[in-house]
């Protein structure tokens, strides 16, 4: 039976390298080679949306959404922080329809604990910071 071209680099990337008879060490640096040409082909170190590989699907754009407290983590501002965030995480308020942006998952469970608490505290340091506004 004659071995698939594909066959030798996938047993390599699931571990299985040795079962196809490849030394495991060189299957494995080629996987990893492939897989980092690969991130980088797909643009990997991008530090913009636009060409951020498959995180490009997630992000939006910049500019086309617009969370309450100037996109600021709400988490954050209730801390007395502003910490920018993309609304590739975000929350809808069910009660008014405002958006908010979360800058991390975690910021977002958190906040999800007691969500009225968080945007009270939230809106006293953003009116402190912008005059009442």
């Amino acid at each position: 039976m004659r071995m698939r071209p594909w066959l030798p680099k996938l047993l390599a990337t699931a571990g299985l390298a040795g079962v196809a008879g490849l030394p495991s060490a060189l299957a494995a640096q080629e996987a990893a080679q492939d897989v980092a040409t690969a991130a980088l082909h797909h643009g990997a170190t991008a530090r913009d949306a636009a060409h951020a590989g498959i995180w490009k699907a997630v992000t939006p754009p910049d500019g086309s959404m617009h969370g309450e407290f100037g996109g600021n983590d709400p988490l954050g501002l209730a801390a007395g922080a502003r910490i920018p965030a993309d609304c590739s995480i975000n929350w809808i308020d069910p009660d008014f329809g405002k958006l908010y942006c979360f800058s991390s998952a975690t910021s977002l469970v958190y906040f999800l604990d007691a969500p009225r608490r968080y945007l009270a505290r939230a809106q006293q340091h953003w009116s402190g910071q912008h005059g009442g506004s």
